[in-house]
């Protein structure tokens, strides 16, 4: 665990790294608090001594601070947010479902004797597996006072719930299988997302996990931006196949059904095992590489 004294040397190294954006031409800068990072860690950081622990003014300073310093060393820089607006307990598969070698469903670790639960934002303390806004509200609050005005809303951690955060049919290869159909992940985003927006409507909401969509997700975007439940939707993996996208939908082309992204995970399964990023199983210039071979051979570990 840092010490406090560390956490201000990387409070430290924010602003220095701030000030090079700015100088750089980069226009903003994204303070996570999603996926682990370490603005997330802190804002489930009930059981921490010390001032960055305990209190939500306490679990919050790593952001104010950090925000303080780039703005003194950078005033140009603008700033957004991406956080997980909620977590829940870490998932693992179900044994006794496993087929074959491939991993069971996930299920909720044993939880019960931990109640109530301390180790989440955004979560009933009472029932972890249930979503509580109370303080997601509180935060998104502080964004209003901070003068911070874009969030991207996202939610959980891809190593411990992947499925809340990226639904897909198909997970990383040392992961669970989908414990629900994908598509209520997707439409527990949007949910959480229009509540929110429609509490702050002087925020400006990026939406995310809309991939599994696929063919459809262009058609649901629109819909969700013009009945004001987000302002934008962003897109992560469906662009490393298929970066025109954005230009297809907007001109009114028909949508290139085999480049859309079908969720098959190598993207993350990828990193996961130490090789790059992309879409091996779509883009040519992955699918005939020699990064390829070696994805194959580490998935077949598995």
């Amino acid at each position: 665990m840092l010490t406090d004294g560390e956490i201000e040397a990387v409070i430290e190294d924010f602003h220095r790294a701030a000030k090079m954006a700015s100088e750089l031409g980069f226009d903003f800068a994204d303070i996570k608090h999603c996926h682990g990072y370490l603005g997330h860690e802190f804002l489930s950081a009930h059981t921490r001594e010390g001032k960055y622990g305990g209190s939500f003014e306490n679990r919050t300073r790593f952001l104010r601070e950090v925000v303080q310093g780039i703005r003194a060393m950078a005033p140009g820089l603008q700033i957004g947010v991406r956080l997980s607006a909620f977590d829940t307990v870490p998932f693992r598969p179900d044994p006794s479902r496993s087929v074959d070698g491939k991993l069971g469903p996930g299920i909720p670790e044993s939880h019960e004797k931990l109640i109530p639960y301390r180790w989440g934002f955004g979560v009933n303390a009472s029932d972890p597996t249930q979503i509580d806004l109370t303080e997601t509200i509180q935060f998104l609050s502080l964004l209003e006072e901070l003068e911070i005005p874009i969030v991207n809303l996202t939610a959980g951690s891809p190593y411990y719930n992947p499925h809340i955060q990226r639904p897909a049919l198909y997970p990383p290869s040392d992961g669970y299988q989908p414990p629900e159909d994908p598509l209520a992940g997707v439409a527990q985003h949007m949910e959480v997302t229009r509540q929110l927006k429609k509490r702050f409507p002087n925020l400006i909401f990026v939406g995310t996990a809309y991939s599994y969509l696929q063919d459809f997700l262009p058609h649901v975007a629109q819909a969700a931006v013009g009945e004001g439940w987000v302002d934008v939707v962003g897109l992560g993996r469906m662009v490393l196949t298929y970066p025109e996208l954005l230009w297809d939908a907007t001109e009114g082309e028909v949508v290139q059904h085999k480049r859309i992204c079908r969720t098959f995970s190598d993207c993350t399964t990828a990193p996961r095992n130490g090789l790059p990023s992309g879409c091996y199983p779509l883009d040519s210039y992955y699918k005939t590489s020699e990064l390829a071979g070696r994805l194959k051979i580490a998935k077949a570990k598995r």
